[in-house]
């Protein structure tokens, strides 16, 4: 009888940029250009304190090589050992060659195959998604999946509304085949109408000309309204699947955007408050970066154990939505 194969995390990274800017240094910035805006106004309504912004020499590849590095050396692998590389980003450093690619050829990962992943924030949980299903096909079985962004890079600055939330860095999980239960349930939606009007950064290079706005755009009550009703949604689902409840979710790793929005799903889905796990405060927005950074340092803390559930969540431009559910 043929054994089922699941896929299991078996480590975890991150790296951040080097220059953290508090949201008082921030705020000492865009008022000296004539951006009015506070630590005060920037905290209560987010839970932002600080970000990390990528300065020269540091791009999307760099970070995520940084956090690939760290998830490696926490394993017995070898970067041969990989066959699958997946970077979920917003903000690749060019056109092409992938990130992935970049990736793999700077880890030394010959034996794998590598490709970009873009669902915007929504993107770590996607590519779990597609790296869990890839191995349960039987053809690879150890992924390294990283969300990685240089979002700082595509930040109108005189825009308060979103140069304010949004910060740089990366996150990894080595993802490999197993005989045992990992992820359990995962459920992954979408709706491009919705995100025509809320979401969008559409501008691109036509002939060698800037087409569109090369900035985030984002309508901020709309984001959240559909924010917190997809994630609500989306999250039952999962538990729903495999018969599970909120009261077995013993950490939830939402992705780190608003923590008033985090915390209204943690409230809607009936999770008990202190099983969120918070890391915006300290990042910021990071994109397809927040939830491998939030997962990173729950492992790393020791906040989380073998056999714990945890249940991951990603939403954004698009519109896009994703849930994952996993015995860690």
């Amino acid at each position: 009888m043929e054994q089922t194969v699941f896929s299991r995390i078996l480590s975890t990274g991150s790296a951040l940029p080097k220059q953290c800017v508090s949201n008082k240094e921030l705020a000492e910035r865009l008022n000296a250009e004539g951006v009015e805006t506070s630590d005060e106004w920037i905290k209560t309504r987010t839970g932002i304190e600080q970000r990390y912004l990528v300065s020269e020499g540091e791009t999307t590849v760099t970070l995520a090589v940084e956090a690939a590095k760290l998830a490696l050396s926490r394993t017995s692998l070898s970067p041969e050992d990989i066959d699958l590389v997946i970077v979920a980003t917003t903000t690749p450093d060019n056109i092409f060659p992938s990130c992935a690619c970049q990736v793999q050829a700077a880890l030394g990962c010959t034996n794998a195959a590598a490709f970009d992943l873009q669902a915007v924030c929504s993107g770590f949980a996607y590519s779990l998604c597609t790296a869990d299903s890839m191995i349960k096909s039987g053809n690879f079985k150890k992924v390294l999946v990283i969300g990685s962004e240089s979002l700082s890079r595509i930040l109108d600055w005189q825009d308060r509304t979103t140069c304010v939330l949004f910060g740089d860095g990366a996150g990894a999980v080595i993802l490999e085949a197993s005989s045992e239960p990992g992820i359990l349930s995962y459920t992954m939606k979408a709706d491009g109408v919705l995100g025509e009007k809320v979401l969008r950064a559409d501008g691109r290079i036509e002939n060698g000309k800037l087409v569109g706005n090369p900035y985030i755009f984002m309508n901020g009550k709309a984001v959240f309204k559909a924010a917190v009703e997809k994630m609500t949604e989306s999250g039952r689902e999962v538990l729903e699947k495999v018969g599970l409840k909120p009261a077995d979710v013993s950490l939830f790793v939402p992705h780190q955007a608003n923590l008033r929005i985090m915390s209204m799903v943690t409230d809607k889905l009936g999770i008990n408050s202190e099983n969120m796990m918070v890391s915006v405060n300290s990042h910021g927005n990071t994109s397809a970066a927040s939830i491998p950074l939030a997962l990173d340092k729950a492992a790393s803390s020791g906040r989380i154990k073998r056999g714990d559930i945890l249940l991951l969540q990603g939403v954004g431009g698009g519109f896009t939505w994703a849930s994952v559910l996993l015995k860690y």
